[in-house]
């Protein structure tokens, strides 16, 4: 690896990404086969005044073996002090990078009970850390870095060498960094020109979206009053100006918990749990799903599906366009950080508290009243197409078509 374009890449995470300021502490969770990006990150992250740097290792095959053989008991548990570490670190203001590199066959033989049990006890353990994420109350970012696994995945006739330094171009192709370009500046012009599509929405305050596709897609997902669009950077509490995903080519908001209604055809496979769960449908009615099927994967979806009660509705509405540059490399990356930014999406679960007015201060109880969805999850699965059609209604009765053939109208 060009280790030129690795320091650009760290300082765009940085200095972009969560925008870490002057005596801030950083936590970063990662695979241990992305250290030397690690390095790379903290490096630049001690150049602009980082208080401390604080890293979480993952590592993938030690976690294979013990959702493997560990006592199905041991998943029902969650460490005090892991709980403790991302508590502290967040109520003392710190920025959170979390590197996805994940290898997209991980856990096929894994039961996707054990998973579905794992993933419980630590969203609820970790539920206030998450709520402050969600609520942007500190900076937070997810990148990527290739890992053999990954690489291999995306490209299967390619030796394990070839295929990392592949996908290395590919990512560093997505998120603007080249040896001729500055990529916080370029960086700088696409989140402006992200949010002048999220202004032309915010403006028009759409009470309902109706979307349709040669898949099948046909959905009516009704917005909640006082609903905000999204895009390209975002504000923590402090006012600090930050990327919470790089790439990202996506603008969104949240649905009205109880106001979806029709029949979704995912357009990519859903990477869950470290499986794969591939051409699936949702039907939905007053909110909840209430059918589903998979041709692949089907038991990670019921699962899924289950985790809680607001698994099985949605907290995300995003747009991307069929142009985007990461739709335009044609390239399947299984993973979701890559995939939703090459494609119109909505999430299961959770939705951002940001996405509504002063939801950012409400209780859970006054988000829920809202129309705002509640989970331990937050889920994004692709429905993009090239001939998606999405047609928003105002409160006047307004029609107005956002996306035609996949892009944009305006």
């Amino acid at each position: 690896m060009n280790q030129d374009l690795l320091k650009k890449y760290a300082a765009l995470v940085i200095r972009v990404g969560v925008n870490l300021q002057h005596n801030q502490p950083l936590v970063i969770h990662a695979p241990i086969d992305c250290a030397d990006f690690v390095h790379a990150l903290a490096s630049e992250a001690y150049d602009v005044g980082a208080y401390d740097v604080a890293v979480n290792w993952n590592d993938e095959e030690l976690s294979h073996i013990r959702f493997q053989k560990a006592a199905s008991e041991r998943f029902k548990e969650f460490p005090a002090w892991r709980k403790d570490f991302y508590d502290d670190h967040a109520a003392r203001g710190a920025a959170f990078i979390s590197i996805a590199a994940s290898d997209p066959d991980l856990y096929a033989d894994i039961d996707p009970k054990r998973l579905t049990e794992a993933s419980q006890t630590a969203g609820k353990a970790l539920m206030d850390y998450r709520a402050r994420l969600m609520s942007n109350k500190n900076t937070w970012c997810v990148v990527s870095v290739p890992t053999t696994a990954w690489a291999r995945k995306v490209f299967p006739h390619r030796s394990d060498d070839d295929a990392v330094q592949c996908l290395w171009a590919e990512i560093l192709h997505a998120v603007r960094v080249s040896e001729e370009e500055d990529a916080v500046s370029a960086w700088h012009a696409h989140i402006k020109r992200l949010q002048k599509i999220t202004a032309f929405l915010n403006n028009r305050s759409f009470v309902e979206l109706h979307y349709h596709s040669s898949l099948g897609t046909d959905l009516r997902i009704e917005l909640p009053k006082g609903h905000i669009w999204m895009g390209g950077a975002e504000k923590s509490a402090e006012g600090t100006l930050f990327a919470a995903n790089l790439p990202t080519e996506e603008v969104y908001t949240l649905p009205k918990r109880n106001g979806v209604n029709g029949i979704v055809f995912a357009s990519k496979p859903l990477h869950y749990n470290g499986n794969l769960i591939r051409d699936f449908m949702l039907r939905f009615h007053e909110g909840k799903v209430v059918e589903y099927k998979a041709a692949h994967g089907e038991n990670h979806l019921k699962e899924l599906l289950g985790t809680d009660e607001g698994a099985s509705f949605l907290g995300e509405v995003a747009l991307v366009p069929h142009d985007s540059p990461i739709s335009q490399s044609g390239i399947l990356f299984y993973n979701t950080l890559f995939d939703e930014n090459a494609s119109c999406h909505l999430a299961l679960g959770k939705a951002y508290p940001t996405c509504i007015e002063n939801g950012e201060s409400m209780t859970k109880e006054e988000l829920c009243q809202h129309g705002v969805n509640h989970s331990l999850v937050h889920e994004d699965f692709m429905i993009g197409t090239p001939d998606l059609s999405v047609v928003g209604r105002t409160d006047s009765g307004e029609v107005v078509t956002i996306m035609e053939n996949g892009n944009f109208t305006f």
